[in-house]
Order: structure tokens, then C-alpha cells, then sequence
């Protein structure tokens, strides 16, 4: 033990991490959505209908658990799902008028967080601090694929 723990740049990562998703999470309950379904809804409105498969990778879930996530929104209205005209055992989502009105709604509460940790920093920080993320998220990924390598004989 070299350093003291709050020197850790993982335990400041994961504290960062842990204060972002409690803030959503809080948002994000007023609205009725949990952070994986509300991902869901960006991610459709940005890329237009995807598969739940594609859908899991992007939101870092598995497959049952997006498969779920989705039966739950779809029963709720939020998403329509659609037998995929390349692939009949595929389903692709797509957000209906009353997702994309709730996704609205709840993205004006969660852009406030995002104005305020811009404001925070000036715009060379921010550039610095959004390069410095992105770098320690490289190296997080590489490391979890080297870490899930088995060791050769």
C-alpha cells in the first residue's frame, strides 16, 4: 500500500461514477425509468430502430436482461417492436410518440446536470478533462479484455 485509497484514480472513478448514476437514477424515477430504460430511449432516438441484441451492447446489459427491460417498455408504450425485414427471428425497436415525448421531458431535467459540470470548468479544462476520460476508459477496456484472456501455456 503505497498511496492512501482516495488517492486511487479507480476509487475516484468509481465515486464519479456512483454520484452520476445516483443522480439520474433519483431524475430519472420521477419519469417512471430506470437508467438502462432511459438509455434505451436516447439510443433510439438517436440511431433509429435497433435490435435487442444491439440494443444490450450499447447499453452494456446482457440479452435477457434488455429482452426484459424491452417487454417492460413496450407494455408501457414507449417502444414498438417490429419483426426485422432481413432477419425474421429479430426484432428491432422503435420509440412511439409517447417514448420520445417522455424521453423529452426527462432529458430537460438531465441536461441540467450536464450544463452544470460544464460550467464547472473552464472550456480548456473541459476539453482536457473529456480527452483524460476518454484515455482512462481506453486502458479500462483493454485491461478488462487482457483480464478476461486466459493466461497460454
Amino acid at each position: 500500500m503505497e498511496a492512501p485509497i482516495e488517492d486511487d484514480l479507480c476509487t475516484r472513478i468509481r465515486r464519479s461514477e456512483q454520484a452520476l448514476m445516483g443522480h439520474h437514477e433519483a431524475v430519472l424515477r420521477a419519469y417512471g425509468l430506470t437508467m438502462t430504460q432511459y438509455t434505451v430511449l436516447l439510443i433510439l432516438a438517436r440511431e433509429g430502430g435497433l435490435s435487442g441484441a444491439q440494443l444490450a451492447r450499447s447499453c452494456g446489459v446482457t440479452q435477457q436482461t434488455m429482452s426484459s427491460v424491452l417487454t417492460n417498455m413496450e407494455t408501457k408504450e414507449l417502444i414498438r417492436r417490429e419483426t426485422s425485414p432481413v432477419h425474421a427471428k429479430v426484432q428491432i425497436a422503435t420509440l412511439t410518440d409517447g417514448g420520445q415525448a417522455l424521453l423529452d421531458r426527462a432529458y430537460q431535467e438531465v441536461i441540467i446536470l450536464e450544463r452544470a459540470l460544464t460550467d464547472a470548468f473552464t472550456p480548456a479544462e473541459h476539453a482536457a478533462l473529456c480527452e483524460l476520460l476518454e484515455r482512462a476508459t481506453t486502458v479500462l477496456i483493454q485491461q478488462t479484455r487482457h483480464a478476461a484472456t486466459p493466461p497460454t501455456a
